[in-house]
């Protein structure tokens, strides 16, 4: 099996760590290893590094090389343009499937947290198996919810289709993305919900030809592209033409519009969680609900729930804190509650045209 692992996104709901130039699939959020990084060495020994592919932006380039040194360097896909991940899935898949089109192919990210690491290697080899039976297939991987998270995607699945190993299949019947608190209250209640962390198996041939499907425009653009990878005309036709691309997601582009027959889905306990905002990473890394989790030189007393990450060598403190979220950095300083997270994006945004535009 071929991976792909897309580390093209920017990241502003973790910054002030995460920003435009250094986004925080390269930076040392959990350990002393980028989440880049942790997402090739969790793969690791059960999948070699020549099966596994890296999708980024192109101006991430030096930085990704340098995380990943040992990469073989035509195992990396790098796109001139951010035009979401509907055309970047596709980029991907006539890269591995020029020479691979029948061969199954994982489609992970490289900025989430994975506590159960081969548990999660099984699952991948499950989408494998079911794959190269049925080479027409999308199996999506499901992570069972831990509670009613309405900042996630969630998929809906029916009747079980078969069982691997004690791990049951099932059939798909729907995504919900961000669904209200009351709905996901609901499905949390129903177990034939999981959370939809965006991993999926198939092979290039059967989803190129949902995108000749349903975004043919995107799908002649792959073909050329496609035509001139390994020629030196290659840069060029990629220049030309990705950047005309729709900006669609993945979903919006293909998912939702696949016949559901196509669609399986393994719903799983992968200990997995979306590291993408401050407080679900704190809700990944906390042993037991409540709890304050630190990084750094960091002092707290008679405090409770809150995120403390001090990236200076100057030392934090705090006194009677309750559900804060606290980021210490060389030029920013944040301090906010854990409900007002989602209000980060927004703030960095705001900063665009200001004199403080070079933080973000």
């Amino acid at each position: 099996m071929k991976i792909a692992i897309f580390a093209g996104g920017v990241g502003t709901r973790l910054w002030p760590l995460s920003r435009k130039n250094t986004p925080k699939q390269f930076e040392k959020i959990v350990g002393e290893k980028s989440t880049l990084q942790l997402a090739v060495d969790r793969l690791l020994p059960d999948f070699k590094l020549e099966n596994i592919y890296i999708a980024t932006g192109q101006r991430y380039e030096e930085i990704v090389k340098s995380h990943l040194a040992e990469m073989p360097k035509e195992n990396f896909i790098f796109e001139p343009d951010m035009r979401d991940v509907g055309p970047a899935v596709g980029l991907a898949m006539i890269h591995i499937g020029r020479e691979h089109p029948d061969t199954p192919v994982a489609i992970i990210w490289s900025d989430h947290f994975v506590r159960k690491e081969r548990r999660f290697r099984e699952v991948l080899k499950m989408g494998e198996h079911l794959v190269s039976k049925n080479p027409n297939s999308l199996i999506l991987i499901g992570q069972r919810a831990r509670f009613a998270n309405q900042n996630l995607g969630w998929i809906e699945f029916g009747e079980i289709l078969t069982e691997l190993r004690g791990t049951r299949v099932y059939r798909f019947k729907r995504t919900v993305y961000r669904p209200t608190l009351e709905e996901t209250e609901k499905f949390f209640r129903d177990k034939n919900f999981a959370w939809n962390p965006g991993y999926f198996v198939t092979t290039p041939r059967f989803i190129l030809s949902q995108y000749k499907k349903f975004t043919p425009q995107i799908w002649e653009g792959l073909m050329k592209i496609q035509e001139a990878v390994g020629k030196s005309s290659y840069p060029a036709v990629l220049e030309k033409i990705y950047p005309t691309f729709e900006k669609i997601s993945f979903d919006n582009a293909i998912l939702e519009r696949v016949d559901p027959k196509h669609i399986s889905v393994i719903a799983a306990d992968l200990g997995w969680s979306d590291i993408g905002a401050w407080e679900a990473l704190k809700e990944a890394l906390e042993i037991k609900s409540g709890e304050n989790v630190t990084r750094g030189k960091v002092l707290i007393n008679d405090s409770n729930d809150n995120l403390v990450f001090n990236y200076t060598d100057q030392l934090t403190v705090g006194i009677d804190l309750e559900k804060m979220i606290v980021i210490n950095t060389d030029d920013v300083l944040l301090i906010c509650n854990k409900n007002s997270v989602p209000k980060i994006k927004k703030l960095v945004e705001s900063l665009a045209g200001t004199p403080n535009e070079h933080l973000t």
